[in-house]
């Protein structure tokens, strides 16, 4: 039971995920879609690591991509088809779960 939930728990899926920026750091709204990518993942977290480290690392920026380095206040769309999309926020003390309707208003 236990290798069985630990193999659950380690098996990757593919995310659809689309990064959200103000034209300019520190608006509170305006957000327009900047980037859009396919990740493999075990989980959101993970994804949202990768995310922070390909959009801040010059070396690792997507070579089509022209937006600004990912930082506070920036949006991250999580689209899992059927099971749903979830979008984070970039605060000050790390990532946190948005509603939509939260993310329109700001």
């Amino acid at each position: 039971m236990v290798s069985l939930l630990k193999k659950v728990l380690k098996t990757k899926q593919t995310y659809d995920v689309t990064l959200f920026q103000t034209p300019r750091f520190g608006q509170g709204k305006g957000y327009e879609q900047v980037y859009r990518l396919t990740l493999t993942a075990s989980m959101h977290d993970e994804v949202l690591a990768v995310v922070y480290r390909m959009f801040n690392v010059a070396d690792l920026l997507p070579k089509d991509y022209k937006a600004r380095y990912m930082s506070t206040g920036d949006i991250v769309l999580i689209d899992e088809g059927v099971r749903g999309q979830t979008y984070y926020k970039l605060c000050s003390e790390g990532w946190k779960k948005i509603s939509r309707l939260h993310f329109i208003k700001n």
